[in-house]
C-alpha cells in the first residue's frame, strides 16, 4: 500500500436539501455538486483528481508499464477480413501509431465478385482525419446508400452521446452541405437521396423519425413522434432490403412498422401493435416475416407469418417453440437460412435452419463448449456463407466463415496478439449458491504457471442489469493481471442476460437486490473454497455493474480488500424521481418508479449512496466523465463525497475519485488513449492486493 503525499482528502462542503419522499425522511448535503455552473464544483472535482493524482504519483512507473504492456499486444498494423456487400468488398484498417481506423473498399471482380487484393481501394472514412484536434471521437451509424455511391455516418466528439449525422458522396469523397444533430439511427430509402433518421431529445431519448431529402431544400418530414416516455424508437432495413422498418420499444414491449421500400411514399403500417411484455424483432424473405418474438414463452420462440396487413401470430408457422431452458438470443436471415443464435445454460450457440424446409436444422460445431459466439459482418442476403465471430477466456477472436449448405468452415483470421501465447492460460466454470439456493455460475481465467494452493489475488468482476450477459470473452488487456498472479473471475449474476430472460427477469425490479446478494454469495464462495481471501479479493464493474459493486459493498464491507467502480450509478433514489434526467423514465422498468411508494421503498432498500454508514471500507478507485449522459457525473462526485464524511480507515484503504473533464459514459477514445484508464486501474487493484 502507498502512503499519501497530497496532504488530507478533500471535502466537500455541506448544504443540506430535504429530498424527504413518502414521508421517509431524506437529506442530501451534496446535491448542489450536479450544479455545473456553482462556483465550487469544479474545484471539489479538481481537488478530488489532485488527491488521486498524489496516489498513483509513487506508482508511475507500474502505470506506464501496465500501459505499456497492454500497447505491446496490439498489432500496430491490422485490418479486419474484407466482407462483401453488392459489388463491393468492405474492410477496416489501422496502422502502426494510429488511434483509430480508416474504412476502405476495392471493387468485386469476375462474375463471381470474387475479392482481388491487388484492386484499387476506395477510402470511405477516415475517423484518424474526423478526431484530429479533438479530445474524443466515437463513430456511431453507418450505412452505405442501395447504389453505393453515398456513405451515411454519424460522429460523436464529445462522449456525450451527440451524435451528428453527415453523408459523404463515395465518388468525389465530399462531405456534403447537409447535417443533423442528435442521431440516433438511420437507414437509407431507396435512393440516393432519402434517408430515415431517429433524433433525440433533450433527455437523449429516440423519439422523433424523420424522412430526409439530402438533396431537396425541403425540411425533413416528422413521420412519428413517440410521446410515451417509456418507449424509444429505432429504424433500420431488412438483409434484402425489401422493408424499412421501425421498433417502437420500452425494456418490456415492442410496436413494429414497416415501410416497402418499393413504394416510399406509401404510409408507414402497423404490423406488430405493442402489447405489454410482448418483444420481437423481425427480417424479411419472400413475402414473409420472420420473428423473434417472446409471446408464448419468455425465451423467445422463432416463427414465420405473411407480411399482409395484420399477421396473425395465432397462424404463425412456428420454427422454433419457446423453451425454458434455451434463450434465443438473436436473428439472422439469409436467403436460403435461418440462423438464430441461442444459449444454452449459459453458452452461446449458432443453429442454422433451411428455409425451405424448417425441419431440417443443424448446431454450427464449434469445437470449443467454453466458447463465445457471435454472428459478424454478413451484409449479404443470397448468401450460402455465415461470419461468425468465436473467442474465449484463453481464446483471442477468430473470425470464420462457414458454408450454410455443407458445413464447410474457413478460418478467415485469429486475431494477432503479440507476446501472447494462450497455452500458458487456463479457465473453468464453478457455481456459487445463492441465498435462495439458486446456483450462480463463475467463469475464472488463470495462468497456469502462476497458480497457487492457497488463496490467490483474484479480480471479481460483475454487471448484472438489462438482461446484457457478461460471456466470458478474451480480452489482452487483462493479461497484465494474470501474468501477475491474479485469477480473474466473471460472476453471471441474475439480473443479466448470461442464463436467459428469466435470470434476467429474476434481477430486475422487486428482484433487483438478488444482483447484488448473488455477487456477494459468489465472492463467499470463491473465499470459502480456498481460491482467494478478503485481503486478497478485489472486484471491478461499471455503470449499472457500479451500482452493483457499491451495493455489494454495502453488503458486506469486510469482504473486499479493493474495488474499481467506474461511472457507477449510485445514486439510484435521486436519480429515478428526476425524470428531466436522461434515461429516468425509460428505466422504470426496469428499476422501479420511486414516485410510487412500494417501488421506492425497494430502491431505498440498496441505493448506494442512501445505504453508506459510518465504519471502515475497502479501498475504492471510482471513476466517471463530466460529458456523462447514461450516469451523470454527480452521482459519483456526491457518493464520494459523502463516504469522505463516514469512512474511518483512510488513508490505510484510500478513496480516490477520477473525473475525466473531457470525455463521458465510455472514458477516452481511440486504440491507445484509452490504455491508460485502464492501466491506472489494474495498478490500482494491483498495490491493493500486495503486488504493485
Amino acid at each position: 500500500m502507498s502512503a499519501l503525499s497530497g496532504g488530507p482528502p478533500p471535502v466537500a462542503p455541506r448544504e443540506p436539501s430535504d429530498v424527504t419522499v413518502h414521508g421517509d425522511a431524506r437529506t442530501d448535503d451534496w446535491a448542489w455538486l450536479r450544479r455545473r455552473d456553482d462556483p465550487r464544483t469544479l474545484p471539489a472535482l479538481e481537488a478530488e483528481n489532485a488527491y488521486a493524482e498524489a496516489w498513483f504519483a509513487p506508482h508511475a512507473a507500474l502505470v506506464e508499464t501496465l500501459r505499456a504492456e497492454m500497447e505491446s499486444r496490439i498489432e500496430p498494423d491490422d485490418e479486419s477480413v474484407p466482407y462483401r456487400k453488392g459489388a463491393w468488398w468492405y474492410r477496416m484498417r489501422v496502422k502502426a501509431g494510429e488511434q483509430y481506423p480508416t474504412f476502405v473498399r476495392s471493387k468485386a471482380v469476375g462474375p463471381d465478385r470474387r475479392l482481388d487484393a491487388s484492386a484499387t481501394e476506395d477510402l470511405l472514412l477516415d475517423l484518424n482525419a474526423e478526431a484530429a484536434g479533438g479530445a474524443y471521437l466515437s463513430l456511431g451509424a453507418a450505412a452505405v446508400s442501395r447504389d453505393a455511391t453515398r456513405l451515411a455516418y454519424t460522429l460523436d466528439r464529445t462522449g456525450g452521446r451527440d451524435y451528428v449525422l453527415f453523408v459523404r458522396d463515395l465518388g468525389t469523397g465530399e462531405t456534403l452541405p447537409w447535417s443533423l444533430p442528435e442521431v440516433a439511427s438511420v437507414a437509407w430509402g431507396a435512393d440516393r437521396r432519402t434517408l430515415f433518421v431517429v433524433t433525440m431529445d433533450a433527455q437523449k431519448r429516440s423519439s422523433r423519425l424523420w424522412r430526409c431529402d439530402i438533396e431537396g431544400a425541403a425540411e425533413p418530414v416528422l413521420l412519428h413522434e413517440e410521446a410515451d416516455e417509456l418507449f424509444s424508437v429505432d429504424v433500420s432495413t431488412t438483409r434484402d432490403e425489401r422493408y424499412a422498418v421501425t421498433t417502437v420499444s420500452s425494456m418490456d414491449t415492442t410496436e413494429a412498422r414497416v415501410l416497402d421500400l418499393r413504394a416510399p411514399g406509401a404510409p408507414w403500417r402497423t404490423v406488430f401493435p405493442r402489447r405489454e411484455g410482448v418483444e420481437l424483432d423481425l427480417d424479411h424473405r419472400d413475402g414473409r416475416f420472420v420473428v423473434r418474438i417472446n409471446d408464448t414463452g419468455r425465451n423467445f420462440r422463432l416463427v414465420e407469418v405473411p407480411v399482409g396487413d395484420a399477421p396473425d401470430l395465432s397462424r404463425a408457422t412456428e420454427i422454433v417453440a419457446a423453451r425454458d431452458d434455451v434463450m434465443l438470443d438473436d436473428l439472422d436471415v439469409f436467403a436460403r437460412h435461418t440462423v438464430v443464435t441461442e444459449r444454452a445454460d449459459g453458452a452461446l450457440r449458432l443453429r442454422v435452419i433451411e428455409a425451405s424446409d424448417a425441419t431440417r436444422q443443424r448446431l454450427v460445431e464449434t469445437g470449443d463448449p467454453t466458447a463465445t459466439v457471435h454472428t459478424g459482418e454478413n451484409a449479404e442476403f443470397d448468401t450460402d456463407t455465415l461470419r461468425y465471430a468465436q473467442t474465449s477466456l484463453t481464446q483471442p477472436p477468430s473470425t470464420l466463415d462457414e458454408n450454410l449448405a455443407t458445413g464447410e468452415r474457413t478460418v478467415r483470421k485469429v486475431q494477432p496478439v503479440p507476446g501472447y501465447d494462450a497455452g500458458l492460460y487456463a479457465s473453468e466454470r464453478v457455481v456459487a449458491t445463492a441465498a435462495d439456493g439458486t446456483r450462480i455460475p463463475i467463469s475464472l481465467v488463470w495462468r497456469k504457471d502462476r497458480r497457487t494452493a492457497g488463496p490467490q489475488p483474484l479480480l471479481l468482476y460483475g454487471y448484472g442489469a438489462y438482461g446484457i450477459p457478461n460471456d466470458p470473452e478474451f480480452r489482452q488487456t487483462r493479461v497484465s493481471l494474470l501474468d501477475r498472479g491474479v485469477v480473474f473471475a466473471l460472476a453471471h449474476v441474475r439480473g443479466g442476460g448470461d442464463l436467459g430472460r428469466t435470470w434476467y427477469e429474476a434481477g430486475k425490479m422487486e428482484h433487483k437486490h438478488r444482483s447484488f446478494s448473488d455477487f456477494v454469495a459468489c465472492a463467499r464462495h470463491l473465499v470459502a473454497s480456498g481460491r482467494t481471501a478478503p485481503d486478497r479479493l478485489a472486484a471491478q464493474g461499471g455503470s449499472a455493474g457500479g451500482l452493483l459493486m457499491g451495493a455489494a459493498i454495502n453488503l458486506d464491507r469486510a469482504l473486499w480488500r479493493a474495488v474499481v467502480l467506474q461511472v457507477p450509478f449510485v445514486d439510484v433514489v435521486n436519480t429515478m424521481l428526476d425524470e428531466s434526467l436522461p434515461l429516468t423514465v425509460g428505466e422504470y422498468v426496469e428499476w422501479g418508479n420511486p414516485q410510487v411508494e412500494s417501488e421506492y421503498r425497494w430502491l431505498r432498500a440498496y441505493s448506494p449512496y442512501d445505504n453508506l454508514e459510518p465504519g471502515a471500507y475497502p479501498a475504492m478507485l471510482v471513476r466517471t466523465g463530466i460529458n456523462d449522459t447514461q450516469v451523470q457525473y454527480w452521482e459519483p462526485a456526491k457518493f464520494v463525497a459523502k463516504l469522505r464524511t463516514l469512512k474511518t480507515n483512510e488513508p490505510e484503504r484510500p478513496l480516490l475519485f477520477r473525473i475525466d473533464l473531457e470525455v463521458g459514459h465510455g472514458g477516452k477514445s481511440g486504440r491507445f488513449h484509452a490504455l491508460q484508464e485502464v492501466a491506472e486501474n489494474q495498478a490500482f487493484v494491483l498495490v491493493e492486493l500486495g503486488l504493485g
